[in-house]
């Protein structure tokens, strides 16, 4: 029987999260991202599980959009987390489910009913399995650290070991994690920490959580304010304020680290899903402990009033052409290949649109596909190589011999630059 882990002042308390008290973004600023959230929902499109998880965070669950919204969720969860979703993919529909105070064990759509805690667990197993044998999990280390959270929050088991590995990652001189790894890592280890008696294992997520964090706040204070990158920044302060107990009696200058992502106009929905509720005070650790009423039931056949979709306005005058030239290379597998060319682009024209351009104009070497995700449209194969998951390769983008922080439908590259592909390993 599902058991809720914790409650919201039980986390607070646990956590800390004091330090972060005073830190909330205006209610205007909320509003604008909810509301950008709220249009990012298409009816054509996959529901996205982390923006129904900030929306609960958030408070914003009276909406059409919303219902409609689980009720997707429900459906994709009963036709695909078996056989089609990481196990990262999985833990984000529990976590929404559990925000929804939908009970992930009984989801029920379709005419069927899917125990998706099961499905949780049995993907994380293949992740621990992957570990003991290879050394790597079977996806990466920032979907493991979203399983153990998702166990954990949800009272079920097999959590304490991704934990334990988790936390000996952290600590580990050779590894190299992203801020979004450390940060959801961090909520996990919040999390199982609160729930293990195991003295042993309570010192190793407190060596954890202390170097997780403090390294996040001297990363702050060098970086202006700043973790990781723009997009970083979300998860990385849901992580510092939830977790105040672990870096006390340091302060957290919140007001600093706020400040950076005020002054940047969040439009991926994604990035916002994951900001939003660290501007509101809490955190993916609260997901099961909202205080809300079962959502009822949503007729398929109910028409919805969703937010209308934002349309580009093109004005009289067509934006002046740039030039942009992009490169893809390969020296990785098969044979090896470098190709460039320059294409002309109306200004503002995202990197999607630049590859559409070189792609109609050389289809015979700049042809390419792409496969929709959370972040937006991912480049899974050009020229005919095509990632693979199984040989850990993929398609980055780089300027300047930098990776771009941004995903090629939301990328704009500026006039006279150069943006490559090259297929790499990770």
């Amino acid at each position: 029987m599902l058991g809720v882990a914790f409650g919201i002042g039980v986390l607070l308390a646990l956590a800390g999260g004091t330090a972060a008290q005073g830190c909330v973004a205006p209610h205007e600023l909320v509003s604008k991202m909810l509301q950008r959230l709220e249009d990012s929902v298409k009816m054509d499109e996959p529901p996205n599980p982390s923006v129904l998880l900030a929306m609960n965070l958030a408070g914003a669950t009276g909406s059409n959009t919303h219902k409609w919204l689980l009720h997707q969720l429900q459906e994709e969860a009963v036709e695909r987390a078996q056989k089609a979703m990481t196990s990262g993919e999985v833990a984000l529909y529990v976590l929404a489910l559990l925000s929804s105070c939908q009970n992930p064990q009984r989801v029920q759509a379709l005419g069927q009913t899917l125990d998706l805690l099961r499905v949780l667990q049995q993907k994380t197993d293949e992740e621990m399995a992957s570990l003991e044998a290879e050394g790597i999990p079977k996806t990466t280390l920032y979907g493991v650290s979203l399983d153990a959270l998702g166990l954990c929050l949800a009272g079920a088991d097999g959590y304490q070991g991704p934990s334990v590995v988790l936390a000996k990652q952290v600590l580990s001189p050779e590894s190299h994690l992203s801020v979004d790894t450390r940060a959801v890592a961090a909520l996990a280890l919040v999390c199982t920490y609160g729930q293990t008696e195991l003295r042993d294992v309570r010192e190793l997520l407190w060596e954890a959580l202390s170097t997780v964090t403090n390294g996040f706040l001297d990363e702050q204070e060098k970086g202006d304010g700043m973790i990781g990158n723009i997009y970083s920044m979300g998860l990385a302060l849901q992580a510092l304020v939830a977790t105040g107990k672990f870096y006390a009696p340091r302060d957290w200058d919140c007001a600093q680290a706020f400040s950076v992502v005020y002054s940047h106009d969040y439009h991926q929905p994604m990035a916002i899903a994951q900001v939003l509720p660290a501007l509101v005070g809490r955190s993916y650790l609260e997901a099961a402990g909202l205080d809300c009423a079962a959502s009822a039931s949503v007729s398929p056949s109910l028409r919805l009033s969703l937010s209308p979709e934002l349309e580009e306005t093109t004005g009289v005058h067509r934006a002046a052409p740039i030039t942009v030239h992009y490169s893809i290379t390969n020296k990785l597998q098969g044979r090896h290949f470098t190709y460039t060319t320059s294409v002309r682009v109306p200004a503002g024209s995202t990197l999607l649109q630049v590859l559409q351009v070189a792609a109609a104009e050389k289809p015979d070497i700049f042809s390419f596909q792409t496969k929709q995700t959370s972040w937006g449209p991912m480049v899974v194969s050009i020229h005919g190589l095509a990632a693979n998951p199984a040989d850990r390769t993929y398609w980055q983008f780089l300027s300047g011999g930098d990776a771009l922080q941004e995903g090629v439908g939301t990328y704009k590259p500026q006039d006279g630059e150069h943006v490559q592909a090259v297929f790499s390993t990770y």
